[in-house]
C-alpha cells in the first residue's frame, strides 16, 4: 500500500518517523540528517525502529546514536527510550526512542 500526503512539520508539535529495521544503512543515514535539520526547528523528534528480530531495533538505534553523534555541527541531543515490544500474532518487533534537544 502506498499513501501520498502533504505534512508540513509546521503544523506538527513533536515530528515522529518510522524506519524498518530490514532496509539498509542508508535509510539511516537519511533518518539521522533528517533528524538533525528537524531538531534545529523542534524540541524533539519521536522515532520507532522496528523488525523481524527483537535485537533489530535495537542495532539500528546503535547505528543511529553513532551517526547522529558524528555530525561535526550535531547539537547536544539525549535519548529516551520509549516502549518497545513485539507486536502480538506476528513476527514484528518495535522500540520507540524520542531524541530531545538539550540547549534551546
Amino acid at each position: 500500500m502506498r499513501l501520498e500526503f502533504k505534512l508540513e512539520l509546521d503544523n506538527v508539535d513533536t515530528p515522529r518517523f518510522s524506519v524498518e529495521a530490514v532496509e539498509g544503512i542508508g535509510k539511516i543515514f537519511t533518518l539521522a540528517t533528517l533528524v538533525l535539520n528537524v531538531l534545529e526547528t523542534r524540541k524533539s523528534v519521536e522515532i520507532v525502529f522496528h523488525g523481524l528480530s527483537p535485537d533489530d531495533p535495537v542495532r539500528k538505534i546503535d547505528g543511529f546514536r553513532e551517526i547522529m553523534g558524528s555530525s561535526p555541527s550535531a547539537m547536544p541531543v539525549e535519548y529516551e527510550s520509549g516502549e518497545g515490544s513485539r507486536v502480538p500474532g506476528s513476527s514484528s518487533y518495535f522500540q520507540w526512542v524520542t531524541i530531545r534537544r538539550t540547549t534551546d
